[in-house]
């Protein structure tokens, strides 16, 4: 008894460890984003600010153009969430359920885009998109989002429409149910549990992502929430902390999506997984 009272206690605290060692990060953004840009110099992993800064928020918001591209990362990241669940039924049922010769080869074609980073293609994606107008556009940053989250959505999907019965799907098709109408009323119902799952990781993927859209996007136009950091970043000088202010607010959305729907992730991935 004492012994499996010892291995809890063991276990919680490697576990409280590590827990604390992946929120630092978060407290140590919070920490310089309510002190001044001279204040982060001062030693010490973290410091106590003299003074709350709250106005760094304020120019973090307003001098930070937030709610313009607040804005932007939301149609982007809707649209390309919409988009990756629609492909990714219709791809999974083709896969699944149709019977033709290339579908294993069509499915495995698309499950190896996981193993391609999605910045290995930004300069032939940037080659093409230059050579056929698409830079500065939505679809510049939109394509690629949706390219590269549609292999793990495929992989959710497939996996757990594999185990589900086909007696409904037939059914429905001999009361004379088309297959558009089949997937829209019949399938996409069934596959809830791994389509939220598909939702919720493309959203967190693409929320802040930098690196592509930089090399995409010049104008303010169609620009994301993380380019709002550049604006407090000068050729002599930076504003550090509102510069820390804006990644706090950048990343509160994401943060707040992950604690409120974790256990519909973890579900859907184990479901996906273990059933595929």
């Amino acid at each position: 008894m004492k012994e499996k009272i010892s291995g809890k206690a063991v276990l919680f605290i490697v576990l409280f460890i590590v827990a604390g060692i992946q929120l630092f990060p978060l407290v140590w953004l919070l920490d310089f984003s309510f002190a001044s840009s001279t204040e982060m110099f001062t030693r010490g992993i973290l410091i106590k600010p003299e003074r709350i800064r709250w106005d760094n928020y304020v120019k973090a918001f307003w001098d930070g153009h937030f709610l313009l591209y607040l804005k932007n990362s939301l149609l982007i990241n809707v649209l390309a969430v919409l988009l990756v669940l629609s492909i990714s039924v219709m791809a999974a049922f083709a896969c699944s359920r149709m019977r033709w010769k290339a579908a294993p080869v069509v499915r495995g074609a698309i499950l190896l885009g996981m193993m391609i980073p999605i910045h290995a293609t930004i300069l032939p994606n940037y080659i093409i998109y230059n050579t056929i107008h698409l830079t500065d556009t939505l679809w510049a940053i939109l394509i690629p989002y949706v390219a590269f989250s549609l292999p793990q959505g495929l992989f959710l999907t497939s996996g757990y429409m594999d185990s589900l019965p086909r007696e409904m799907e037939e059914a429905a098709v001999i009361d004379g149910c088309g297959v558009f109408r089949l997937i829209a009323l019949v399938v996409t119902p069934m596959l809830k549990v791994p389509l939220v799952t598909v939702a919720i990781m493309t959203y967190l993927n693409n929320w802040n992502e930098f690196i592509m859209a930089m090399t995409f996007l010049s104008s303010r136009t169609w620009k994301t929430l993380p380019f709002a950091i550049l604006e407090f970043t000068g050729q002599y000088r930076s504003d550090y902390a509102v510069q820390f202010a804006v990644m706090a607010l950048s990343a509160a959305p994401a943060v707040l999506i992950y604690i409120i729907l974790n256990k519909r992730i973890t579900k859907g991935v184990t479901l996906g997984a273990v059933k595929g």
